[in-house]
């Protein structure tokens, strides 16, 4: 399970950098200019946050995963995270509009590269927060 951990840690790292590229890949500076200002301001200053929120989960699993795996509060942190993570899966799937990226090769695959890391950290994440730390291995 120890893997596992590690690899959803670089993945989260990874997640949370990519957003630093968002505000020029999403055209922010032309799509956000006819939201008032607390509105943009809200946008900028709560996805920093939530990608800092991304790292330090990410630096979590990669540096402290055996106590994320074998302690009481380290299950506990885990089943928090299979429940975000659940969570944020239920939303791909449902919350956003399918017309967002169907028939569209690169967002199609974005969609089902994020629907696969929300499951896989869900199951991970979850079968340690249940008691099944060595279902993996």
């Amino acid at each position: 399970m120890e893997i596992h951990y590690k690899i959803i840690g670089f993945a989260l790292i990874g997640l949370a950098l990519i957003h630093i590229i968002f505000p020029r890949f999403f055209h922010w500076k032309e799509e956000l200019q006819h939201l008032s200002l607390i509105n943009r301001q809200m946008m900028t200053v709560h996805t920093f946050f939530i990608a800092l929120v991304v790292f330090l989960l990410g630096v979590l699993c990669v540096l402290e995963t055996n106590d994320l795996i074998h302690t009481q509060l380290g299950r506990k942190i885990s089943l928090g995270m299979a429940f975000f993570w659940g969570l944020r899966l239920f939303i791909q799937l449902f919350g956003y509009s399918s017309t967002l990226w169907r028939g569209k090769r690169f967002e199609t695959f974005v969609h089902i590269l994020f629907t696969g890391l929300w499951i896989y950290m869900t199951i991970v994440f979850g079968a340690v927060g249940f008691g099944y730390p060595t279902l993996f291995g």
